[in-house]
């Protein structure tokens, strides 16, 4: 059926009216839906913000292959200290092998969430040059180099501070920019004496005098008696890893708070809407009297929700990046991602959930007898 520009102006005139009569109501009905674009971005943002920090921290080490035993876990620091680390003495003999250095991630709860790493300074240093902002290398079993970014948190930290690990007292030696592993590096023969894993490693990082010479040291590796079992990846193939299908129960995780957020602005939508459509029989029965089709009934109510969910879907992107700022003040280490593809589907997943939560209500008004209604009380 068309309509009239005069029709579709009065229309939408009649849809902000309404809304504007009920504020609450809609206040409400908005705050609903922006909480389910919040719940939706925080947990996303949250986990790919870790994980993608992790990603690049890594990269920064500047190997070029990572050894490591066949049932060790790619994640740092969840499979302890495995394999001996003058293993990396035999390794750095190997033809290609410009550089082997062995390295004990741990995975800390104390204080904080972090993976801290004990490295051999030198040979560490020697994959990539770590570029010192203030202070120098290791002098003592208890020093720490720790990264800009850590350094800029809580109330600050300089060189000479005192701060815990494992805890221990250590004292900070240098501060380095970041993207070196962890935030915090402490002598490899310290790490293993603290957790009882003396002349261990959790891995053992390899650098090649040529990309071409990648393959062939692999092959080398596996040729070697009592190593034809140990994992070798590239760092690429390692990075590759670094996605959310590898990391077990974050899919699970993901479904679940999107349902739960799907769950709680349908319902709020479906009750304002209802609610909304019990108030406004009379109006209804009016409407339908005067020509307005099953069709023009439903999509007043639609577009009523509509508004609510843009509204909403606005003001929930809006206080995710507040939540986010936030964090970041409050938490300086903590990585919080908010990228485009999922602020879409937030918002697509939030507008469609409220308008799923009005369709039964706008069939029910569009239903309505318009004698029946004008009769209402």
């Amino acid at each position: 059926m068309w309509v009239s520009r005069e029709s579709f102006i009065g229309m939408n005139k009649l849809i902000f009216a309404n809304l504007l009569h009920r504020p609450m109501r809609s206040v409400i009905s908005v705050l609903a839906v922006s909480i389910e674009v919040v719940m939706i971005l925080s947990i996303v943002g949250i986990f790919m913000g870790m994980l993608n920090d992790s990603k690049d921290r890594t990269n920064g080490i500047g190997a070029d292959l990572v050894v490591s035993p066949s049932n060790a876990s790619f994640m740092s620091g969840v499979s302890g200290a495995p394999m001996p680390a003058k293993l990396a003495d035999f390794l750095a003999t190997l033809p290609h092998v410009t550089v082997a250095s062995p390295v004990i991630s741990d995975f800390s709860m104390t204080g904080s969430v972090e993976v801290l790493y004990g490295i051999d300074y030198k040979t560490y240093n020697a994959l990539k040059p770590f570029v010192f902002l203030e202070g120098g290398p290791f002098e003592r079993p208890y020093d720490v180099i720790v990264d800009d970014v850590f350094a800029r948190s809580g109330k600050g930290h300089q060189v000479g501070d005192t701060i815990q690990v494992l805890n221990h007292s250590f004292r900070i030696c240098g501060i380095v920019e970041s993207g070196k592993g962890g935030r915090k590096l402490i002598p490899l023969e310290t790490m293993g004496s603290l957790m009882g894993t003396d002349g261990k490693a959790s891995v053992i990082y390899l650098k090649s005098d040529a990309p071409e010479s990648i393959g062939i040291i692999e092959k080398e590796i596996h040729a070697t008696r009592g190593l034809e079992a140990y994992r070798v990846l590239t760092m690429a193939d390692l990075l590759a890893l670094y996605t959310p299908s590898k990391f077990p129960g974050f899919n699970l995780a993901l479904n679940v708070v999107i349902t739960i957020a799907v769950v709680v602005g349908f319902l709020v939508i479906f009750q304002s809407m209802y609610t909304a459509v019990l108030e406004r029989t009379r109006e209804i029965g009016i409407l339908k009297s005067l020509g307005s089709s099953k069709g023009t009934i439903v999509s007043v109510v639609l577009r009523e929700t509509a508004v609510l969910a843009v509204a909403g879907v606005i003001l929930g992107i809006g206080s995710a990046f507040a939540l986010r700022e936030l964090l970041h003040i409050k938490f300086a280490t903590f990585s919080f991602e908010l990228t485009p593809a999922w602020i879409g589907w937030g918002s697509l997943i939030a507008f469609a959930g409220s308008l799923c939560g009005a369709l039964y209500p706008a069939w029910m008004a569009a239903r309505k007898d318009p004698i029946d209604a004008l009769a209402y009380e």
